[in-house]
């Protein structure tokens, strides 16, 4: 595989898990009536949001690091 298409799955993986970390598995979102409001769906909602960003910000480690395949 080459680092350009491991780089651009782990960037779209990492985006992907904000986003559904954020968006259906955090606290609910609306005027806060109860302690319902206040907790997250799935209580390891935030770490898997920064897993999501550390996964990004390795992407760029990744291509730098993976060396390039020589082409013939």
């Amino acid at each position: 595989m080459s680092r350009r298409l491991i780089t651009l799955t782990m960037i779209i993986v990492g985006f992907a898990l904000q986003a559904i970390s954020y968006l259906f598995l955090a606290a609910p979102l609306g005027i806060p009536t109860g302690p319902a409001y206040s907790d997250p769906r799935m209580a390891f909602a935030p770490l898997l949001f920064i897993v999501g960003v550390m996964l990004v910000f390795l992407s760029a480690v990744v291509y730098e690091l993976l060396p390039e395949r020589a082409t013939q």
